[in-house]
């Protein structure tokens, strides 16, 4: 079955709701009234991540009211046109809460294909990735394109943390002669589809962490998956995520013994 390319204007009606509601946790950032409430799980919550979330819920009930949501602070909403928006209001909420401008707005957009429409919106740095399936994947309006490094050695990996890595996985690439960075969360698979870095690496992932990085990479060149190296449409549903340049995956699954 032959897989239609998205919608332009559904990828810049993504690009844009993603500036604006980017716009909304801008104005609350380095706030010194925010507060910073925590989740059943331990994970933050301010009320720039409710206020993002509610403005990008209500655009798209406004202008698709029969796509579903699926949000990070809402919960979902079932669709009835076979499409559903994932939604992430701040990929990075404790970047956020501390100052750090590498915190991300994300939208994707899923439907009887898989993913079609992906975006990364930096506010911070003004920065936005954005990808359709089939039309190419751009920053800040400009194509951009993974980078053409061959070989573990001097491979930039980022990964947003070591505490959910497997020891054997961890020790395995900390021994190899690739460059272990913790820019993560968004900006480091930012970093991979602009060519700035080789991979990053999630070992643990939500959906609406990795469902716009399933459009974004591929299209941008490289290889998405789970930490298992599965792929597929589904592959963003697999509670991990692995963004490569292409040549580097199937180094690093040889590294941890991936099968």
């Amino acid at each position: 079955m032959t897989v239609r390319p998205a919608d332009p204007a559904d990828l810049q009606f993504a690009i844009d709701i993603a500036r604006r509601a980017g716009a909304i946790t801008l104005d609350l950032f380095r706030s010194t009234t925010l507060r910073v409430d925590h989740k059943g799980d331990g994970s933050p919550v301010t009320a720039a991540d409710l206020a993002a979330e509610t403005f990008l819920r209500q655009q798209l009930i406004d202008t698709h009211p029969g796509d579903g949501i699926v949000g990070e602070e809402h919960g979902n909403k079932d669709a009835t046109t076979g499409r559903t928006w994932v939604v992430d209001p701040i990929d990075g909420t404790k970047a956020f809460t501390r100052g750090v401008p590498l915190f991300a707005t994300l939208i994707a957009l899923i439907d009887e294909h898989g993913p079609a429409i992906g975006v990364i919106h930096l506010p911070g740095l003004d920065e936005t990735v954005a990808a359709g399936r089939g039309l190419g994947a751009t920053v800040n309006g400009e194509p951009c394109r993974v980078s053409n490094h061959v070989g573990v050695e001097g491979a930039y990996i980022m990964t947003s943390g070591f505490s959910y890595w497997p020891d054997e996985a961890l020790a395995s690439i900390m021994a190899s002669p690739a460059v272990l960075r913790t820019w993560g969360d968004a900006y480091g698979y930012t970093l991979v589809a602009t060519g700035r870095a080789e991979a990053m690496i999630d070992p643990m992932a939500n959906p609406w962490d990795v469902a716009p990085m399933a459009v974004i990479i591929p299209e941008a060149g490289g290889t998405f998956s789970g930490f298992d190296g599965s792929t597929g449409p589904d592959a963003w549903r697999c509670g991990s995520g692995m963004a490569t340049n292409g040549s580097l995956q199937p180094d690093l699954l040889e590294l941890w013994g991936a099968d």
